[in-house]
């Protein structure tokens, strides 16, 4: 592990989701990769009753098996007029996990007698940093906004394109990359995991010395 750029292993396999993790946290001296650059890594069971339970859960999972510093996050969508739902669901509200045109679908369906006043909603994000001995390091963040009737937008992943942020004016597919990087949920775990992350890092040196990607 080098000690001037420490690698971190984003544990995510999603594109769109390390795109934005390689942007918020850019400024740091850090080597960022993907998990999808690690062969037969493995699959974590998401089983937990939290969001921190679970991110947990993939970054000491997949720091001990790669011997790098990891970081994972679980998110979700919580709509206050469906009791919060569907939160910790959010990825397989549908059944199948990813698939964000039927996990819209279906809140679309759950909300279609609920008027604008009511779809309140916030996004919030747990992170973990876990290095191989089991230290970890949590941060979290949140973005309030509503539900639209409809999709709006084209940009994003997931359910941005119904999650209307009232101060922009904009659903989270119509933002430039910049402007969500700014707002988010993830931008605002980001944001307060940054301050300790590299102590962190440099503190638990050693244990990442078999880093696999160096």
């Amino acid at each position: 592990m080098s000690m001037s750029r420490p690698s971190l292993v984003i544990a995510t396999s999603n594109a769109g989701k390390f795109r934005e993790f390689s942007q918020l946290l850019g400024a740091l001296p850090l080597r960022l990769h993907s998990l999808a650059r690690l062969q037969a890594a493995p699959v974590v069971s998401e089983d937990g009753s939290t969001y921190a339970d679970n991110a947990a859960q993939k970054a000491v999972t997949i720091a001990r098996w790669s011997g790098c510093a990891t970081l994972a996050d679980d998110s979700g969508l919580e709509v206050d007029a469906l009791g919060g739902a569907p939160g910790l669901h959010s990825a397989r509200y549908a059944g199948l996990a990813q698939d964000s045109e039927a996990n819209i679908a279906r809140l679309l369906q759950a909300l279609r007698d609920v008027p604008a006043a009511a779809r309140s909603a916030r996004f919030r994000c747990v992170l973990v940093v876990a290095v191989p001995d089991g230290a970890t390091l949590q941060a979290e963040g949140a973005c309030e906004g509503r539900i639209l009737e409809a999709p709006c937008g084209a940009g994003g992943f997931g359910y941005d394109p119904v999650f209307f942020h009232a101060a922009s004016g904009l659903t989270f597919a119509e933002m430039e990359a910049a402007a969500k990087n700014r707002l988010s949920h993830r931008a605002a775990a980001c944001a307060a995991l940054s301050s300790e992350l590299l102590g962190f890092l440099s503190a638990h040196a050693q244990a990442c010395s078999r880093c696999v990607l160096g």
